[in-house]
């Protein structure tokens, strides 16, 4: 992948690109933001030109690097991402467990989430992480010799999966790196990164995709008309990946608005009714059987929703991209019970319940509480 495919962030392309030309390039870096902002896309861009630097442009030697990097088997260009075990890999799952996988992933979508990539090796249902075992075959990766003299490059996607003991080793690489040897950590979630990692990274930040830009990219890869790239990318809040899902009506929304309308409508009806209070009870045993990471983006869905329907409250109809699939359910008439005096208490529930399944709490227990939590939010009066 050049640069010039990388959707949008033209003041991050420069600067890269200056970078490689100066040859003054951090041997740490952490690209942070949303994954739909392009991280991948722009690591993979930077680690072509690293790569292919050595050798003089448009030379046999250079487009034959080019292509293997953009194939994803440059020898030079390594990966590690979140996995875990499945019916094939029984325990001390690691990246190269699933190196075929990966590249057929990344060249469909590199725009792809994290869900998305645990979805295509069958382990949606538990949580992707980057272990001890992880770290040790990065500590021989990069301890081996340039295999074609130049740069090795080590992409961490989702860094802020990584576990303490990982995160320890991958700090003494930082600490201690190896000649020409570049590490990129890409992180939704830098805060989750330990700060002895953070610190000693050179950060660069990913804003979210502007409107014209993912219409452009929409209009130049998916080849469809302007006036429809531009209503997908109003709607796609920034985010590519998210724009594509949108064009295609795939992806999951379609299921988490099923279960936020019927939670909604519950928790409004529970308030001294115990027939609904079953029913919320249902639904938190609905949720619960989920997988960890569908839950944790149910829950990014429903914060997403509460804040659309605060700015219909409050008259901001040029925000607004929501639109129901089921058309008994209208924004219009929910928004007024969700305003100043409690979407901030919404909110923080969400986060909290967010939180707790990210740490393996009881997802019945985390669910029937945030359905309480909101029978009582949604009925505080403006």
């Amino acid at each position: 992948m050049d640069f010039s495919e990388v959707i949008g962030n033209q003041h991050l392309k420069s600067h890269l690109i200056k970078t490689v030309a100066n040859g003054r390039i951090p041997h740490a870096q952490l690209f942070s933001g949303n994954n739909g902002s392009g991280l991948l896309p722009m690591a993979l861009a930077y680690a072509s030109e690293l790569l292919c630097r050595q050798f003089e442009k448009d030379s046999p030697e250079y487009i034959q690097c080019k292509n293997k990097v953009s194939r994803l088997i440059h020898p030079d260009l390594h990966f590690v991402f979140p996995v875990n075990t499945n019916d094939e890999v029984k325990k001390n799952a690691v990246s190269d467990n699933y190196a075929e996988a990966w590249r057929n992933f990344v060249l469909d979508n590199p725009y792809g989430s994290l869900f998305e990539w645990l979805q295509s090796i069958g382990i949606e249902n538990k949580q992707g992480n980057i272990s001890k075992f992880e770290a040790e075959q990065i500590s021989k990766k990069l301890s081996l010799k340039s295999f074609e003299g130049g740069y090795k490059v080590m992409i961490i996607w989702m860094a802020e999966h990584m576990n303490i003991e990982c995160s320890n080793k991958i700090l003494k690489l930082i600490e201690e790196p190896s000649d020409k040897t570049v590490l990129l950590l890409l992180a939704e979630k830098e805060g989750q990164i330990i700060t002895t990692i953070h610190s000693r990274c050179q950060k660069l930040n990913f804003p979210l995709l502007s409107e014209a830009d993912i219409a452009q990219g929409l209009m130049k890869n998916e080849e469809i008309s302007e006036s429809l790239s531009v209503q997908v990318a109003r709607r796609s809040r920034g985010d590519y990946n998210k724009a594509l899902h949108l064009l295609n009506e795939t992806g999951e929304d379609e299921v988490f608005e099923k279960w936020f309308i019927a939670w909604v409508r519950t928790a409004f009806r529970a308030k001294g009714n115990k027939g609904a209070i079953n029913n919320l009870l249902d639904w938190s045993d609905e949720l619960a059987k989920q997988g960890r990471e569908t839950q944790k983006k149910f829950l990014s869905y429903c914060i997403e929703i509460f804040r659309q329907a605060l700015l219909k409250n409050y008259q901001a109809d040029g925000l607004l991209y929501f639109e129901s699939r089921d058309k008994s359910f209208s924004l219009t008439k929910f928004s007024p019970f969700v305003h100043q005096n409690n979407i901030f208490e919404i909110a923080s529930a969400l986060e909290d319940a967010s939180y707790h399944i990210e740490r393996n709490g009881n997802g019945k227990i985390i669910f029937t509480d945030l359905s309480i939590k909101l029978t009582r939010l949604i009925h505080i009066s403006e």
